[in-house]
C-alpha cells in the first residue's frame, strides 16, 4: 500500500465545510467556556490541578506507545521505585515527567515569546531530555526524511510521509502565519494547527506529543484559557484509530472538514470531562482544608495539604521537608491524617522511608476507582 504523502500546495485550507461544522462549534465553545469559569475559580491551577497535568502527560505519552500509569510516575518521583521496572518502564516515565517540565516552560516562555518555531524547540529539547529520541537532533528542525508507521518502517512502508526537510522552513512560515492569523472561529484555526503540525512533522520524534501540548498552549496564549491546562488527550487516545485517519485523510483526501468536525467533538466532550473532574478536586479541597485544619489544629495545616495536592503521592521524609511546616509539626500532622486519607505503598524499611498515596485526589484525578 502506498503511503499518504504531505498535501503540498494545499495549505492553508480553503473550500471547509462551514455549514457542516457551525452545529458542533457551539456546543465546543459552551463547554469551554463552562472549564474556563471553573479554571478561574481555582486558586492555585497549578497545585490543585497538578495531577490532571500529570494525567494529560500520561495519555498524550501513551497514544505514542507507552506503558506508564499517573500511579507509577507520581510513585518514581516520590523515590518509589521498585525492583522490578524494566529500563523501558522507567524511559516510559521519565517521558511523562519531562511532558509536564516542558508545557511548564513553554508557558512561562509565552510571557516572553509567541508560539513560532523558536519555542517549539526549545520546549521540544526538554521533552527529549535524557530519554528515547535525545539522539535525533532534539531541539533541532529535521534535516532528513522521516515516515510515519509501524517502528522501523521505511518510505515503501509507511502510513504517512510528512514534508521533506527541503520544504519544512517554507511549510513551518505558512504555519506560524496562520497560527497568527486572524481567523472566523478560534477552536477551527486550533483544529487546523494542530492537523498541520502533525503534517509538518518538524522533529525526528516527539512530534505526537508537542503537538498535542500546542492546543492548552493556544487556549491559554489567546486568552481562552487563564491557565494552559486543557486535557484533550483522553479523548485522543481512547479514539485513537479515529484520531489518525481524521489526520491522514486530511493530506490523503484534502478533508479538513472531517479532522475538523472530529476536533470540535473531542474539544466538547473533554471540556465537560474536565469540567467535572476539576470542579471534584475543587470540591475536595475545600472540603479537605476544613477538615484538616479541624483535626490538626494546626497553623500549618493548610500548607500540608497543599503539598499532598501537589505531590499526591510522597514519601513520609519528603512530607516532613515539606517547605513552611516545622519538622515535627510536619510529622506529627502526617501521623494525625494517615489512617483517614492515605494509602501506604511501601511501608518503611530499614532508611528507607514509606511512600503513601493521597487516594481521594488521585481517584478524582483518574476519574474512577484507581487507588
Amino acid at each position: 500500500m502506498n503511503a499518504v504523502v504531505y498535501h503540498h500546495g494545499k495549505f492553508p485550507p480553503t473550500g471547509i465545510d462551514w455549514e457542516r461544522l457551525v452545529p458542533l462549534i457551539g456546543p465546543a465553545t459552551l463547554a469551554l467556556g463552562d472549564f474556563r469559569g471553573l479554571l478561574d475559580a481555582v486558586p492555585d491551577a497549578w497545585v490543585l490541578l497538578s495531577p490532571l497535568t500529570t494525567q494529560e502527560a500520561v495519555l498524550s505519552s501513551r497514544i505514542e506507545g507507552t506503558q506508564a500509569t499517573l500511579g507509577e510516575v507520581l510513585e518514581f518521583e516520590a523515590g518509589g521505585k521498585p525492583p522490578q521496572q524494566t529500563p523501558e518502564k522507567i524511559n516510559d516515565i521519565e517521558e511523562v515527567i519531562n511532558y509536564r517540565v516542558a508545557i511548564h516552560e513553554a508557558a512561562r516562555r509565552l510571557a516572553e515569546l509567541p508560539l513560532c518555531g523558536r519555542l517549539l524547540k526549545e520546549t521540544h529539547a526538554i521533552l527529549m531530555r535524557g530519554v528515547r529520541g535525545r539522539d535525533k537532533a532534539a531541539g533541532q528542525f529535521k534535516t532528513t526524511p522521516n515516515a510515519i508507521g509501524a517502528p522501523g518502517c521505511t518510505a515503501e512502508t509507511a502510513k504517512f510521509l510528512p514534508i521533506e526537510p527541503a520544504y519544512l522552513d517554507d511549510g513551518i512560515s505558512l504555519w506560524e502565519n496562520y497560527l497568527h492569523s486572524d481567523q472566523p472561529d478560534l477552536l477551527i484555526q486550533l483544529a487546523v494547527v494542530h492537523a498541520e503540525f502533525e503534517a509538518l512533522h518538524p522533529f525526528l520524534d516527539g512530534n505526537g506529543r508537542l503537538g498535542r501540548m500546542l492546543v492548552p498552549l493556544f487556549l491559554y496564549e489567546r486568552k481562552v484559557l487563564s491557565h494552559p491546562a486543557f486535557y484533550i488527550s483522553e479523548y485522543l487516545e481512547r479514539h485513537r484509530e479515529e484520531y489518525y485517519e481524521r489526520l491522514l485523510a486530511v493530506s490523503r483526501d484534502n478533508d479538513w472538514t472531517g479532522w475538523i468536525a472530529f476536533f470540535l467533538r473531542a474539544m466538547a466532550e473533554q471540556a465537560r470531562v474536565n469540567t467535572k473532574r476539576a470542579r471534584a478536586i475543587l470540591q475536595l479541597y475545600e472540603d479537605r482544608k476544613r477538615w484538616i485544619v479541624e483535626r490538626t489544629h494546626s497553623q500549618y495545616a493548610v500548607a500540608a495539604l497543599d503539598f499532598m495536592f501537589r505531590q499526591p503521592i510522597f514519601s513520609g521524609s519528603d512530607f516532613s521537608k515539606a517547605q513552611g511546616i516545622p519538622k515535627p509539626t510536619a510529622r506529627r500532622i502526617l501521623a494525625t491524617i494517615r489512617e483517614a486519607l492515605l494509602r501506604e505503598l511501601r511501608p518503611a524499611a530499614g532508611q528507607r522511608p514509606a511512600i503513601y498515596a493521597y487516594r481521594e485526589l488521585l481517584n478524582a484525578a483518574e476519574g474512577k476507582e484507581a487507588f
